[in-house]
């Protein structure tokens, strides 16, 4: 029985799986559910079926490749959609990974907008607070005024 030793790095062992970059994976496969996703790949695909279509119901016999039931076509587009669908399910799931890390961000950013704003609210009330406490030009005027007045009486 042998223990694995923790201060060593374990040794490399060869895999029989492939080995590729799921982030390169990645962003292969949102560039192509963003092209299925375009009215460009539509009017290829319809070209296309159009094309196998008509070849294979006006052309001579012995140039047919699928004759008319276009066995083959099916198998074609079933195979085609086989690979369509995950790699767009893998974009979307991408896409909602990004969205849940810009809706973090946005509510980190509001609130930090709120703080401010509190903070700001609160600096607005002790100003006016201090503004209330100093003597305004009116208020200084009625003061004198009244002072004119008690001098000229006292005389």
């Amino acid at each position: 029985m042998t223990t694995e030793r923790l201060d060593q790095p374990r040794a490399l062992r060869r895999s029989l799986r492939p080995h590729y970059d799921p982030e390169a994976f990645g962003r292969l496969s949102e560039q192509i559910a963003r092209f299925l996703g375009t009215a460009r790949f539509i009017v290829y695909m319809t070209v296309v079926v159009s094309i196998w279509g008509i070849w294979n119901a006006f052309a001579p016999p012995n140039l047919k490749f699928d004759p008319y039931p276009f066995i083959f076509l099916t198998l074609v587009l079933s195979l085609q959609a086989s690979y369509a669908a995950p790699l767009i399910l893998l974009a979307q799931n991408r896409q909602g990974d990004r969205d849940r890390i810009q809706y973090e961000q946005d509510r980190e950013t509001a609130e930090r907008n709120q703080a401010e704003i509190e903070y700001l609210t609160r600096e607005i009330a002790g100003l006016r607070l201090a503004l209330n406490e100093l003597a305004t030009r009116d208020y200084l005027r009625t003061e004198l005024g009244r002072l004119a007045e008690e001098i000229k009486e006292s005389r």
